[in-house]
């Protein structure tokens, strides 16, 4: 976009692949700054900057917080991404990037997307089929010319940002979690850390009051030059002030506003605008357009009218206000907020922390008095949840309010002796919390309730007024601040009846609310040192927002005077000291999925490169469920019903035919630990020598290869993990013969004695599409593997089955290439006896636990015309079961078996 660049070849492709990635943030703007406004790029050189920064803040060393997900496309440099990823040339990637930044001083911050919110799931959504699309281009490409495509169609390999976090990691480096959209974090980290800068590839940068955005599109490692995107000067063009930037980006569309929302509202401004302005091209008017409409006829109304008499906001105002909001980092507040009327104090923006400790939550929040014009503090105390007074501005009746130190949610407490909590509810309508009034007299529980759309919690008015009950769907655990006490409320999706876990020492019970459809009443406990119940869930591990209202006048106020939707945290486990654990390593990025499934039970997993048209091969979703499935039994072991059920989780998993329109609802699976399955607190917790056994015994569990145990502790180190990942592969999946399995064990033996220099010259006589598919279905085994060992403790060590140990793209799909033609072990192992050796070690291991399950691995030629065409009509039996072949969904093809809502029983999907 500027020319800088280090070698103009690599440049120039890389560019190009970047370029792919810049719908990130706000619609059209990475276009308009670089055709109508390039003056807001300044080209900078990182060294020249550490050095200012150091010569002014002395003591204090530069730091650059890195958006990795916007940087993956830039580091993967490795020609060929088709095969399934060139893991050694990556790493050494890495290695020189983060060479190049410590040599002259300055510190790197990484940030990875830790989960997808709710709210940019449609774009998340938008975003995978988008990505099929150009998959299904790729395989017809391969099958036409049987050559790697272009750069125009680079795809970045599978697992490229799990491996990222572990390879920074190994590198040394601050490598960080999100427990939210990482975006948000890195612009929060950048302002609160004093930050050099933020490098990364998305608009949103320049919409976030924070430090400085560098862009790693334009950033030549040789020289340490990039470009600088300066919000103030961009806001000097359009005519707007820094703090009308979030509501420019939510009226021009951005990852939270759907771009459709106000395409009519943008093309009145356009017409109003080029009656005057002539000469204009259309994209570029229409920012300009827009931004004149603000600072010419918006200001006029700021602080008088809401936005929503300003704009069309329709039924979508909740939604836009979140999305305004969304960009309002701790402490700041946006003057297009309606000011509350008076006496009433108001939490302008939700208070969310983004230290990159798990046990630091020290941000102080303020509220501002519209009458006073004075911004009141509340304290965050972050052990003992001590309650802090406040007074109110008019009545002068104490506020008690404390922050929960790891929730980040604030409780307020109002009235004259009572010291009740203040509920909120929810806008059945606006999906908006409305702050609703205490009774300081009577001293009753406080029933919670939620709204019929809003899934929210409805704390119900404790006044002598009948309780009106509202139907609910669902409520989060709660814990009182001083027992410690824990209560978890789930709902079952199939019954949709909210399923209780209370803690061993309360026995009494307060009902909350009616299920309308079964009629049972749900119940909650309470302790009895507790004499009054907090409103809203407060469990002091989770990160929860709340706004109050401390006006006992006032039953309800309009969402939009307080800006966002606030959504609490629903969570799955109610063992807080677990949670934690769980937490620490997610924030560390040292897991993966474990406490996405334990807080929300809502997982993900982006595209992968499998060929729809080939009905051959099951793809690596439906492989690697029951694995899933198992490991969902043991994070969710005290989520359990009366009939010993678990919740089931919502996976967001991409494979074709899938149309992502709902998550699939997959039940845990049981399975069967020798000496019975530990809990989580004995596999986490426990440093006995002996527990490392056991933590291999559940992982054995895990894969359904218990009874192979001692084959594989046979195996030397690096290759237990992948003698494992083949063993279940060629249990599970009847197509794969024995030439694929002397490709796998090959590439692997050989890699070991080659230099990066050697693979990067090595160069497959042509590409195979089946062999990029059977590539990308080994390494997301290789993401399946770090699941299941984070969640049982790890009993082996990450670095066995990190790709660049194990697996070369280039490398199998030659040594498939090979295999596939018939050649000698001895040519496939490169003339090495040793190998040789070990080669047969692992394959008799591997074909001998395959035996074990009925499942005798043979060569193709073996198989005859019957084979494949039994596996082109019975998708569902590729998964094996010990009188045969399943043929559960009656021979349906597995491509056909209508993905979305429909809930996944374990009998569909597992072998025995």
């Amino acid at each position: 976009m500027f020319g800088l660049r280090g070698s103009p070849s690599a440049g120039a492709g890389r560019k190009e692949i970047l370029s792919r990635s810049s719908v990130m943030g706000v619609r059209g703007l990475q276009g308009f700054v670089g055709s109508t406004c390039p003056h807001i790029c300044t080209v900078v050189n990182f060294k020249e900057l550490a050095e200012h920064h150091r010569s002014k803040y002395p003591g204090c060393t530069p730091t650059i917080v890195v958006d990795a997900m916007c940087c993956l496309r830039y580091w993967y440099t490795p020609e060929s991404w088709i095969c399934g990823g060139q893991w050694r040339e990556y790493f050494s990637a890495l290695r020189d990037f983060v060479k190049t930044f410590t040599a002259v001083g300055i510190k790197l911050i990484f940030f990875f997307d830790g989960m997808v919110e709710q709210d940019k799931r449609d774009e998340w959504v938008k975003r995978r089929l988008k990505n099929n699309r150009e998959i299904s281009r790729i395989f017809h490409y391969i099958k036409s010319h049987k050559e790697q495509p272009g750069r125009n169609m680079f795809f970045i390999p599978s697992g490229l940002a799990v491996f990222t976090r572990f390879a920074l990691k190994t590198l040394g480096q601050e490598t960080l979690c999100s427990l939210q959209e990482a975006d948000y974090e890195v612009a929060s980290y950048g302002l609160q850390h004093n930050c050099l800068g933020i490098l990364g590839e998305d608009t949103d940068y320049l919409i976030y009051d924070t430090c400085p955005y560098f862009s790693i599109s334009e950033l030549c490692l040789e020289s340490l030059d990039t470009v600088m995107l300066c919000r103030e000067k961009l806001c000097e063009s359009l005519g707007l002030r820094v703090a009308d930037l979030p509501l420019l980006a939510c009226l021009l569309g951005n990852d939270i506003i759907p771009e459709g929302m106000f395409e009519s509202f943008r093309y009145k401004c356009l017409s109003s605008y080029t009656s005057v302005k002539e000469n204009f091209d259309k994209k570029g008017n229409i920012i300009l357009a827009v931004s004149d409409h603000i600072s010419k006829v918006l200001h006029l109304y700021q602080g008088e009218r809401k936005l929503e008499e300003l704009l069309p906001l329709g039924p979508n105002k909740a939604l836009f206000y979140k999305g305004m909001a969304s960009y309002l980092l701790p402490g700041q507040k946006s003057p297009w907020f309606f000011q509350k009327p008076k006496g009433v104090i108001t939490l302008d923006k939700q208070v969310i922390s983004m230290s990159s400790d798990p046990e630091s939550r020290e941000e102080v929040p303020t509220c501002s008095d519209p009458e006073s014009k004075q911004e009141v503090h509340m304290c965050s105390d972050p052990e003992p949840r001590q309650e802090v007074p406040m007074c109110g501005p008019q009545s002068g009746q104490e506020v008690l309010i404390w922050t929960d130190p790891e929730s980040r949610q604030e409780i307020l407490c109002t009235g004259h002796e009572s010291k009740q909590e203040v509920p909120i509810c929810t806008d059945p309508i606006s999906r908006q919390e409305v702050p609703m009034c205490s009774d300081p007299e009577p001293r009753q529980e406080v029933p919670m309730c939620t709204g019929p759309e809003s899934r929210q919690e409805v704390p119900m008015c404790t006044d002598s007024e009948p309780r009106q009950e509202v139907p609910r769907q669902e409520v989060p655990m709660c814990t009182g601040p001083q027992s410690g006490q824990e209560v978890l409320i789930w709902t079952d999706p199939e019954s949709r009846q909210e399923i209780l876990c209370t803690g061993h020492e309360s026995k009494q019970e307060v009902p909350i609310c009616t299920d309308p459809i079964s009629k049972q009443e749900d119940s909650m406990c309470t302790h009895p040192e507790i004499n009054q119940k907090l409103p809203v869930a407060t469990d002091f591990e989770f990160k929860l927002e709340a706004l109050m209202c401390t006006n006992p006048e006032i039953k309800q106020e309009d969402p939009t005077n307080v800006g966002p939707e606030i959504k609490q945290q629903v969570t799955m486990v109610s063992d807080t000291e677990i949670l934690k654990i769980a937490r620490t390593h997610h924030v560390q990025a040292e897991s993966y999925l474990v406490y996405n499934i334990m807080s929300s039970g809502e997982i993900e997993c982006s595209n992968t490169l499998e060929d729809e048209l080939d009905q051959a091969l099951p793809s690596q979703a439906f492989i690697y469920r029951p694995i899933r499935q198992r490991v969902y039994s043991l994070l969710l072991e005290d989520c359990q019903d009366v009939a010993s059920t678990c919740p089931a989780v919502k996976e967001w998993f991409v494979y074709p035919g899938n149309p992502l329109r709902h998550p699939d609802l997959v039940r845990p699976l049981q399975m069967t630990v020798p000496g019975g399955t530990p809990s989580l607190k004995i596999l986490w917790l426990n440093q006995e020598p002996e527990m490392q056994v056991r933590r291999l015994d559940t992982l054995l569990a895990c894969f359904n290869l218990s009874s192979s145990r001692e084959e594989l502790q046979a195996v030397e180190s690096p290759f237990q993990a992948l003698c494992c990942l083949l063993i279940y592969l060629f249990v599970q999946v009847d197509t794969l013969c024995l030439e694929d399995l002397h490709a796998f064990i090959a590439q692997a033996l050989c890699l070991q004695g080659k230099s990066t220099s050697q693979l990067v010259n090595l160069q497959p006589d042509y590409i195979n599409p089946r062999a990029v598919q059977l590539g990308s279905l080994l390494v997301r085994g290789l993401t399946t593997l770090v699941l299941v060992n984070s969640a049982c403790g790890f009993p082996w060590k990450m670095s066995d089955f990190m790709p660049w140990n194990i697996f070369d793209g280039k490398l199998f799909h030659q040594k498939y290439l090979q295999s596939e033609k018939g050649y000698a072990l001895e040519v496939l192992l490169e003339q090495n006896r040793s190998r040789l050796t070990k080669f047969h070690n692992l394959k008799a291991v591997v074909c001998k636990a395959c035996m074990k399950e009925n499942r005798r691995i043979t060569g193709r030629a073996q198989w005859g015309s019957h084979h494949a065409g039994r596996w082109g009509r019975q998708g569902s039996g590729y998964h094996r079961t010990g009188s045969g072949y399943s043929r559960s969904s009656q021979g349906q093809p597995w491509r056909d078996q209508g993905p979305g809502s429909r809930q996944y029983e374990h009998d569909q999907w597992r072998r025995y």
